[in-house]
């Protein structure tokens, strides 16, 4: 019956928000730990180790203080913006995953019911991830304009010249990548790189390692990390666009911050790595595993990419030093842009005469 067909989809949807949804919230959590202990070893200290073994308590710990903390509002802030701005910097990352695929399909045994691993198969999936991300700065500006704070007015300003500089570079980079696959589909994009790591784009000679180096730099750039994180400036700044907020209006801005990290991870493993593609097809040896199989192994090996990636974010937070404005602008305009436009024309010709 289509009717009941339609309603099987609809409900298998609705269960995949919501496991997205819960696993999104849940991230920050092993993030917050994994980040401190990266911060201890490379700071020849040992980290969170006091609550529960080996400090695996302390981010609990965390979410319980900010649950209990006094949400204050300052006297001559804009009260709706100000209650506004943390909402309007999270949604916008949650709404990303709708187009972001962790797998290709898997089939229930005994049922034959075809379990698609993405909630949405956007035929424009490439622009709707760089339209709604870019949506998240709204959160930022009005935070920073509704605290009637200087540091954080400053901080909302110093963070849209930014994302204005460094989304352009990105846009680019996601242009150099659809150029590469041939679609704007997630989906298409990351079985175009199948059959093997030798097909993965970050190898499409001479273009693809330029276009991850412009994407991963303007990536940093947009999730506000170091060395580009202008907008939380804590020695100048005082945090900057946040600082006047407080319990758990404080705490969406850091879950933002990082579902945002753990989004341009994903797209770089999307867009460079071969999504859930192992390095090496056993196809290509002549080797038969069975679908289901090869479908969590997908999975294995694309959260294993995504995880390389977050800890390469967190490794340069505390080893690389913040740059100035000036220079962030400068790298943005005078050197990012000018690259992407020519390594447009060269991967346009390539494309024209070399396929």
């Amino acid at each position: 019956m289509p009717e009941l067909g339609l309603i099987i989809e609809v409900v298998m949807i609705l269960i995949k928000v919501y496991l997205v949804g819960m696993i999104l919230f849940m991230l920050p959590l092993p993030l917050t730990w994994l980040e401190r202990k990266v911060a201890g070893r490379i700071q020849v200290r040992l980290g969170p180790h006091r609550v529960g073994p080996k400090g695996l308590l302390q981010p609990f710990a965390d979410m319980v203080k900010l649950l209990l903390k006094e949400d204050i509002i300052p006297d001559r802030a804009d009260k709706f913006l100000f209650k506004l701005a943390p909402l309007l910097a999270m949604i916008p990352a949650f709404m990303v995953f709708v187009a972001i695929p962790i797998g290709g399909t898997f089939t229930i045994p005994g049922v034959d019911y075809v379990f698609k691993l993405y909630i949405s198969d956007m035929n424009v999936g490439v622009l709707y991830v760089l339209a709604i991300g870019g949506l998240g700065i709204y959160g930022i500006i009005f935070g920073g304009w509704a605290s009637n704070s200087k540091y954080s007015l400053l901080g909302g300003l110093r963070s849209a010249a930014q994302m204005i500089s460094y989304e352009v570079a990105l846009s680019f980079a996601a242009i150099g990548v659809v150029m590469m696959s041939n679609s704007l589909s997630l989906v298409d994009i990351v079985e175009s790189q199948a059959g093997g790591f030798w097909n993965w784009n970050i190898l499409y000679l001479p273009v693809g390692p330029v276009w991850f180096a412009i994407f991963f730099i303007a990536s940093l750039a947009e999730v506000n990390r170091i060395p580009f994180d202008l907008p939380e400036d804590e020695g100048t700044l005082g945090s900057g666009f946040h600082t006047e907020f407080s319990g758990m209006r404080f705490s969406f801005f850091m879950l933002a911050e990082y579902i945002a990290m753990v989004t341009v991870s994903v797209l770089a493993v999307v867009f460079f790595f071969g999504g859930w593609q192992p390095p090496v097809d056993p196809i290509t040896f002549g080797i038969n595993v069975p679908a289901q199989i090869m479908s969590i192994w997908g999975i294995g090996w694309f959260i294993g990419k995504v995880i390389v990636f977050i800890y390469f974010f967190m490794w340069i937070r505390f080893t690389l030093p913040r740059y100035r404005y000036d220079q962030l602008m400068n790298i943005g305009w005078k050197i990012l842009i000018p690259i992407s436009l020519v390594t447009i024309l060269v991967t346009g010709f390539m494309r024209i005469f070399l396929t």
